[in-house]
């Protein structure tokens, strides 16, 4: 997979010294941290599979090299900025610009009912709690029983009380949530959250 090129950069540090309270990353994720948060997007038959926080769109690359034709693959991007820019440099993808927050009602106009994968790289740290728990919730209703989410957070990070408080409320919308990483080939080095099977009272 690529790294990411001179405009990618560009629009990703428009966006993020104009928007601190909307990109929390310092720079776009690396192919290393991609294929870690990508490795349960399904590879056979023609799955839906939702991308939030796409930003330039490293992660979404990752995500279209293990996708067979015929899939979906639909990314949701608050910032208008970056969503005219992944529309006009990815159009094989479904950019829809919007809150991850109103996932379900993003997806429900995109004729989407169920999805078998989310990948995230959502800013967690700049969200109050309420917001995490709302996001988190929608992500679990979008999932079918048998799909898969996750979401990155960054390594110097684990110990803080904010990290603690998204792995319980990690827990508390999925039956299993698992650590993997450290990805060292990142800025800043980060590890992935993989949580399945979302439990019914979300």
């Amino acid at each position: 997979m690529k790294t990411a090129s001179a405009p990618e950069l560009r629009a990703f540090m428009s966006v993020a010294l104009r928007r601190q309270g909307v990109v929390g990353a310092i720079a776009p994720s690396s192919p290393a941290l991609a294929r870690a948060l990508t490795a349960v997007v399904p590879t056979r038959g023609t799955p839906v599979v939702v991308e939030l926080g796409p930003g330039t769109g490293p992660i979404s690359e990752a995500i279209r090299e293990r996708l067979a034709p015929g899939s979906r693959q639909l990314a949701v991007e608050i910032e208008p900025d970056l969503a005219a820019h992944l529309r006009r440099t990815k159009p094989w993808m479904e950019t829809i610009q919007g809150d991850a927050a109103d996932l379900g009602a993003l997806l429900a106009g995109a004729g989407v009912e169920r999805v078998d994968a989310v990948v995230s790289t959502l800013p967690w740290s700049l969200f109050p709690g309420e917001r995490q728990e709302r996001i988190l919730g929608e992500v679990g209703r979008a999932l079918a029983p048998w799909g898969a989410f996750t979401t990155v957070t960054y390594l110097h990070a684990v110990p803080l009380a904010g990290a603690r408080a998204l792995r319980r409320r990690l827990r508390s919308v999925f039956d299993e949530v698992l650590t993997t990483g450290p990805v060292w080939r990142n800025l800043p080095p980060g590890m992935a959250y993989v949580c399945r099977r979302p439990v019914t009272r979300v």
